[in-house]
């Protein structure tokens, strides 16, 4: 299971292209609303989450998602059940991703000291040591990040990749005509 954590002023795009592509994969895909089940984005859109962020039953996870957008990021990093999940699925060796600047939530705690990582370029002084890319999509261990709204299409076919196979993943882009 993935929980996709949607906060007020999350990117839309970045959040809805994830549980969107996860969902089309059969990949069980749980949006969890920061504050509130019913949450509105940085570009307007409000949206009914599945459950708030105090009902994540993190031993059913497979994977956390931490959209970005401002002041999503903001308010996901100010979050004590986003922060413990974090916490959870460090120590259990879970995947972890983020994307735009949510990568900041992770590197102003140095939890991404030494991994290879992508973010908006504006946040690339707040990933802590973490070794900066600029690449549009990175993968290290269990840590994937992604450099915007722009990438959100690889950056979830990533996530489906990781989660299952990589035909699974060329079978699934195929069908949605992406190139």
């Amino acid at each position: 299971m993935v929980y996709v954590f949607i906060a007020h002023g999350f990117e839309e795009i970045e959040a809805f292209t994830v549980v969107d592509v996860l969902r089309r994969a059969d990949i069980e895909t749980i949006m969890a609303g920061v504050g509130s089940k019913t949450v509105t984005g940085a570009h307007g859109i409000t949206v009914h989450c599945d459950i708030a962020e105090r009902e994540i039953n993190m031993r059913a996870a497979d994977m956390i998602v931490l959209p970005g957008g401002i002041p999503g990021t903001t308010n996901l990093a100010k979050s004590v059940v986003v922060e413990k999940c974090i916490e959870y699925a460090l120590a259990k060796d879970m995947f972890i991703a983020a994307i735009c600047a949510a990568p900041s939530i992770l590197g102003n705690k140095n939890r991404l000291d030494g991994k290879r990582v992508t973010c908006y370029p504006k946040f690339s002084d707040q990933l802590g040591k973490a070794n900066y890319t600029a690449a549009s999509v990175e993968v290290d261990g269990k840590i994937i990040t992604a450099n915007g709204a722009g990438s959100s299409m690889e950056f979830a076919l990533k996530l489906v990749e990781v989660l299952t196979s990589r035909e699974r993943t060329d079978e699934l882009a195929k069908a949605m005509m992406y190139a």
